[in-house]
């Protein structure tokens, strides 16, 4: 028994002076054999620096390998074993089980401690000596990128020194609980018990302070694709910036808001209005002033491209219509779904941004997002006749005034906007002059036709003004949470299948919507974050549900009016045309645009005085404005121009006008398949599903019939 308490006493002391030889960063001298590799021989020798004598006595010299050994015998290459230090302690996986030659006792006990690990080096026999390391804590990756695994390791580690310290908790509250119920009367050893469970608490606290960082950044690196963090880099040099620059540009920024919050305003009234009667007063006015105001500033702080916008859409107003009906041919209760409908979308959308899943968006090509546009623009400038239409199936037969009246207010509107921004490109005046009236011209011109509908021999004619509540009011006077909770688990585990279709709508929408801002022709400077937007627009939609207000989507039209109103042109000389000299890219004008959207509840019988002709003149400008260099809808015109005064690179010329008229077809096919999807209330649930067609039927349908070089001339390149 002497002897083998003597032998372990020896060995713990061997590891002792180990672990000490360690601290004090003595392995870089540890004996080290080097070997020199010529064409026909090969020389092995061993040096070794003195550490100490003690220690040499203990950690003798490992003999030389003889020549034949570790010998590849496939590429008869020679192997050389080195012992690298490393302040770490691995895994079992890294140790060698195979047992050490004789005399390699610094070896043994660096496999059984865990200090040290291998590295392999072979040298080929080769006349440029050429070496390939392979270390053990490394791993080669099938695009061939070498990964390093000690990242893991150390979580590894981390994680199993915090289950190590719990676990000492646990064994000293289990003795003292020994202790009481054994030597209840010893107060001496209950003490030390007690004293043994505090100190092993400290010691877990510290443990998990020191550690618990470092797990929770490997754990969220593990959780958020590269795509992301690569966002949040991108953006985050930039975010005080972003606030910044409008007070460096207020003279441009100040005219924006006041623009931009009449624009943004109109589809906040009219589709609040549209809801309100197609969903019975469920979902009114002032749940989408709310909603777009606050959702607007959140968007403003949280997302990658500030300069886009999200506001209320007709294809989120076209889901929600169905949703309703939907729930209401079954006699569902709609609160409950509609927010079950909205968490499920929200997580759903926050994952999609999460992962990194816009970079698929790149698939969605020019093909797509001209269509797309296309159908906003349309449906805006619907709305707008849509409007007008009813003040004339409304109007007394035999006096047609008030409806002719309210189309000239709001054709006078769309005009007045329109030359007044074309006026910056004009030749009249100069410069200064032709900024401040683009930049002010448009809020002139509302604030115009309002005091002309107030003035008595217009009010005669009794223009319809906008309806608004007189106070605030949620619809019906239901509570502001929604009490979710009440429907049934299996309701709200099947409200997931009609929020892959919303979610579906939202990725699409959203991604489209921030393409078009990033274009290169906006010239747009600080970069985008596709994921990061999603991730947003994710968050935001949790939270509208909840609380039962209307979804929010990427808007194309006022985010691309956003940017241009916050762009400065120029002419070039050289090229004889106006292009763009910079863009004020800032969060602060949409902040404050939506603030004020907001902060309009407070303001509701004011906004009786603005006539709807005025708002119906407004969405006019926003959806022509959108069809500016959409190619889908010149190439309409296009296929009735003359082919010797188009361009010599236009697709008539290269390709022929009848392989250009037969892609524009399919665009026009498509276009009317999404607006009688999105105008039947039956399908209109179904409706994103048909916008993702059209991926499908631009990656593997169209280039059946056109070449890449056709596409190419078309337009529409591969995204490869």
């Amino acid at each position: 028994m002497k002897g083998i308490c003597k032998g372990f006493s020896l060995y713990f002391s061997a590891l002792h002076i180990l672990s000490v030889v360690q601290i004090v960063g003595a392995f870089p001298n540890v004996p080290i054999h080097t070997t020199a590799t010529t064409d026909t021989t090969t020389t092995t020798a061993t040096t070794a620096i003195p550490i100490s004598n003690s220690i040499q006595n203990i950690l003798p010299l490992r003999p030389p390998q003889n020549q034949n050994h570790g010998r590849n015998p496939k590429t008869r290459c020679r192997r050389i074993t080195k012992l690298n230090a490393s302040p770490f302690a691995f895994s079992k996986k890294t140790l060698f089980k195979r047992s050490p030659p004789s005399g390699d006792i610094l070896g043994s006990l660096c496999r059984k401690d865990e200090i040290l690990h291998r590295k392999r080096t072979w040298r080929l026999p080769s006349n440029n000596n050429c070496l390939r390391s392979v270390s053990l804590d490394q791993q080669k990756n099938g695009d061939g990128t070498t990964t390093s695994l000690r990242k893991n390791k150390d979580l590894i580690t981390a994680v199993d020194e915090v289950k190590g310290a719990a676990q000492n908790v646990t064994n000293s509250a289990s003795l003292l609980k020994k202790t009481i119920v054994t030597n209840g009367a010893n107060v001496s050893e209950v003490k030390g018990a007690a004293q043994n469970v505090t100190t092993s608490a400290g010691v877990l606290t510290k443990t998990i302070v020191t550690n618990g960082p470092n797990i929770i950044s490997k754990l969220l690196s593990a959780v958020v694709s590269k795509e992301m963090r690569e966002d949040i880099k991108t953006r985050r040099q930039h975010y005080k910036s972003d606030w910044l620059d409008a007070f460096k540009n207020k003279r441009q920024c100040v005219p924006a808001i006041l623009f931009l919050y009449f624009a943004c305003l109109a589809p906040v009234v009219s589709f609040g209005t549209i809801s309100s009667q197609i969903t019975e007063g469920a979902i009114g006015v002032v749940e989408f002033f709310l909603a777009s105001g606050a959702a607007g500033m959140a968007y403003s702080i949280l997302s990658g491209q500030p300069m886009a916008f999200i506001a209320p859409t007709g294809l989120t107003l076209a889901f929600i219509s169905g949703l309703f009906r939907f729930c209401t041919l079954r006699n569902i209760a709609f609160f409950p779904i509609y927010t079950w409908v909205g968490l499920w979308t929200g997580f759903f959308t926050t994952m999609l941004g999460i992962r990194g899943s816009s970079k698929f968006i790149r698939y969605c090509t020019r093909f797509t997002d001209e269509i797309f546009n296309s159908l906003l623009s349309i449906n805006f400038i619907y709305e707008a006749f849509s409007s007008l239409r009813r003040n004339f199936l409304l109007a007394d037969p035999s006096n047609l005034s008030m409806p002719f009246v309210s189309l000239s207010i709001a054709l006078g509107t769309y005009w007045s906007t329109l030359q007044i921004i074309a006026l910056q490109t004009s030749i009249y005046f100069n410069q200064r002059i032709r900024k401040i009236t683009k930049d002010f011209g448009p809020v002139a011109i509302i604030f115009a036709f309002a005091a002309l509908n107030n003035r008595p021999w217009v009010k005669k004619f009794q223009v319809p003004t906008l309806e608004v509540p007189s106070t605030f009011q949620l619809a019906g006077g239901r509570n502001f949470l929604v009490p979710f909770m009440d429907a049934p688990v299996w309701t709200r585990l099947l409200c997931a299948f009609p929020a892959l279709l919303l979610t579906a709508l939202c990725f699409m929408d959203q991604n489209i919507s921030v393409r078009v801002v990033n274009n290169p022709d906006n010239k747009l400077k600080k970069g985008s974050a596709y994921n990061l937007d999603m991730v947003a627009l994710g968050l935001i939609t949790t939270v509208l549900s909840i609380f039962g207000l209307p979804w929010m989507c990427g808007a194309t039209v006022q985010s691309m009016n956003h940017v241009k109103a916050l762009t400065t042109m120029k002419f070039d000389e050289e090229t004889q045309s106006v292009e763009v000299d910079h863009v004020v890219e800032t969060r602060t004008t949409g902040f404050i645009i939506h603030s004020f959207i907001a902060g309009t509840l407070l303001l509701l019988p004011a906004l009786r005085y603005v006539p709807i002709p005025v708002v119906s003149g407004v969405f006019l400008f926003l959806g022509r404005k959108l069809m500016t260099g959409n190619t889908f809808l010149k190439r309409i015109l296009d296929a009735f121009a003359e082919q010797k005064r188009l361009p010599p690179e236009h697709p008539i010329n290269t390709l022929g006008r009848k392989k250009m008229n037969l892609f524009t077809s399919i665009q026009l096919l498509c276009l009317v398949l999404l607006w009688t999807f999105k105008q039947n209330s039956a399908t209109a649930i179904f409706f994103p599903s048909v916008i993702g067609m059209l991926m499908f039927i631009r990656s593997f349908i169209l280039p059946r019939f056109f070449s890449e070089k056709e596409l190419i001339a078309l337009g529409d390149p591969d995204p490869e």
